[in-house]
């Protein structure tokens, strides 16, 4: 990739005996929004670290904006953005407060910091809370005013941890629109996330599950690719009873719950009747979402480890 800023060459990290990120190559391009999924433990946050030069790799190489991720760590920090799910703020200082002590952090000059500081409580879209403190801010506040912290040295880099983790529905699409203008601003975002809708708006998804890679495109792609046979869709009131049987059908590849849901992968759309009749309800042939994609993989990657 020409335009890469983040590039990974079996990137490693281990605890002791446990395996925390196994060999992960990746390259991100400029302006690009990159989603990072997977469940909890998979090795995303360690992955982040890594990047922002908090963690030194055990083994494997990368650099984010050119600069090596073992030897120029620090000047790694100074050029990118990073926020966490746990918003990094101080909860005695107002909103102005905090942008003003994050200004200085990045030794942001005076005369330019009062000027940088509006530009960040308009994009949070905070006017008129300026004097108030952060403790008193909702959820979805607390969000968009990390993020302005996050971001008032305009970094070339933003790295999101899991940062709608804890806010509404609402705050989440929100959030989500300022990331989309900021990566139109030529800004690179690489956010972890375990919510599908979010990682719809990104442009690539790299799918990590107990520390591999293993899926790397575009959401379109990957529902277009990575599930072969036809997805029906199965409501029936012991789903959670009835998926171990289903499995076992010769016509079935996998199955999946949803809830009172179902999601039947069948060898060709041709079995839907049969799965009708095993069932006595009626199924419903979809298209495959990124839940069912992520699904998927997980379900391949188990089968290969064991």
């Amino acid at each position: 990739m020409d335009n890469a800023v983040i590039t990974t060459r079996e990137l490693t990290r281990t605890f002791g005996s446990f395996t925390a990120v196994n060999k992960i190559s990746i390259e991100v391009g400029q302006g690009e929004i990159y989603g990072f999924l997977g469940p909890n433990g998979s090795g995303k946050s360690t992955t982040i670290r890594m990047l922002c030069g908090i963690l030194e790799p055990t083994s494997g190489s990368g650099t984010v904006l050119g600069y090596d991720l073992a030897r120029e760590a620090e000047k790694i920090k100074r050029k990118i953005g990073y926020m966490s799910q746990k918003f990094s703020l101080y909860d005695d200082l107002t909103v102005y407060e905090n942008l003003d002590f994050y200004a200085g952090l990045y030794s942001i000059p005076h005369r330019e910091r009062k000027k940088r500081i509006g530009e960040m409580i308009d994009m949070a879209l905070l006017k008129g809370r300026e004097d108030e403190l952060a403790a008193n801010l909702s959820g979805g506040w607390k969000q968009r005013l990390a993020l302005g912290c996050a971001i008032i040295s305009r970094p070339s880099i933003l790295f999101l941890d899991e940062p709608t983790s804890g806010v509404s529905p609402t705050s989440r699409r929100t959030f989500f629109k300022i990331i989309q203008r900021l990566a139109n601003e030529n800004t690179t975002v690489m956010v972890t996330t375990h919510f599908m809708d979010e990682a719809e708006r990104c442009y690539r998804i790299a799918f990590i599950s107990e520390g591999k890679l293993i899926a790397d495109d575009t959401p379109e792609n990957l529902k277009n690719n990575v599930i072969k046979g036809t997805l029906a869709e199965v409501v029936h009131p012991n789903a959670l009873y009835i998926i171990d049987d289903i499995e076992k059908l010769p016509y079935v590849k996998e199955c999946s719950n949803h809830g009172p849901v179902l999601h039947v992968l069948l060898e060709s759309e041709n079995a839907i009747q049969a799965l009708n009749y095993y069932t006595g309800v009626e199924a419903k042939i979809i298209r495959p979402s990124l839940e069912d994609v992520f699904v998927s993989l997980a379900k391949q990657n188990r089968r290969q480890v064991s």
